[in-house]
């Protein structure tokens, strides 16, 4: 049996207190120590006990490469106190179906319109997580998809339903472990009208819907990486991703993050579970 931090610290707490009390007769007897109290309480001064982030996504989210591109995913663990581990097991290219499924998923579709399964056997990624080994009670994951999912052509296409039926299945599997998840919507590429970051993404308005049938709480980043680019003033751009304030932004592309981008994206993240009072938000440095 796993024993937490916590645990065996008030353990320790109590072992000591005890002690001490032996030390005073009963005639002498008086109130535990505040220290004591507070202790064997779980109240002030407890450290909390370690836990993981774990977040699943796309290549906006994963580690990427040592320069271009960088996910905010990789820049989010820096954002925690010690007491907290990011895993990150987004990877780049997938959909919610193709990074369940991966190689499950095939080329062609169903009378319904989505990208066959079969076997519907979850990919390594996906089991380990599930697994005895994986994600615990106390833990957290994030899910951010929406990108590659619009794919017309299998096996990367999702419909909206079959969408919002993945990210419910992948939040009643988190909840059934004691897990919180948390929704995320796609976030933006750089695109202008005129002088206006504009919102380029589909499968926001699913996420948030999603979010809202299984009470999971929903990060509008889509939104708010559109206001971020707005306040930089990436827009208007001649379309040169190689230079200026949109280059040190982002890839020599409309969507990839350079550090210093996904570091931004990050503290987007970081800011909404402040300002939407989620639980998270307490470990944050």
């Amino acid at each position: 049996m796993r024993i937490s931090a916590r645990s065996r610290y008030l353990a320790v707490a109590a072992a000591v207190c005890a002690a001490m009390a032996t030390l005073v007769s009963p005639a002498q007897a008086a109130p535990a120590p505040a220290s004591c109290a507070a202790d064997q309480a779980g109240g002030p001064g407890i450290a909390a006990a370690p836990f993981k982030v774990w977040l699943a996504g796309d290549s906006t989210m994963a580690n990427g490469s040592s320069t271009c591109p960088v996910g905010w995913g990789r820049e989010f663990d820096r954002l925690f106190n010690d007491d907290v581990t990011v895993v990150n097991n987004a990877v780049g290219g997938r959909s919610i179906q193709t990074w369940l499924y991966e190689s499950n998923v095939k080329s062609t579709k169903d009378s319904a319109g989505e990208c066959v399964v079969s076997p519907r056997t979850y990919a390594s990624r996906w089991a380990g997580m599930l697994s005895t080994n994986g994600m615990k009670a106390g833990d957290w994951l994030i899910i951010q998809f929406g990108i590659n999912d619009g794919d017309r052509n299998c096996p990367r296409h999702v419909g909206t339903a079959r969408y919002r039926q993945l990210l419910s299945t992948m939040a009643r599997e988190a909840k059934a472990r004691g897990v919180k998840p948390v929704f995320v919507t796609p976030v933006a590429a750089i695109r202008c009208s005129g002088s206006t970051a504009v919102g380029n993404r589909g499968f926001v308005n699913e996420t948030i819907a999603q979010g809202q049938v299984d009470q999971v709480p929903v990060i509008d980043l889509h939104q708010r990486s559109v206001a971020l680019y707005n306040s930089l003033r990436l827009c208007p751009n001649n379309g040169n991703y190689s230079q200026g304030a949109v280059g040190a932004f982002f890839c020599n592309d409309h969507t990839h993050f350079e550090a210093a981008g996904a570091a931004r994206i990050a503290e987007v993240v970081a800011r909404a579970l402040r300002e939407q009072g989620i639980g998270l938000a307490s470990s944050l440095r």
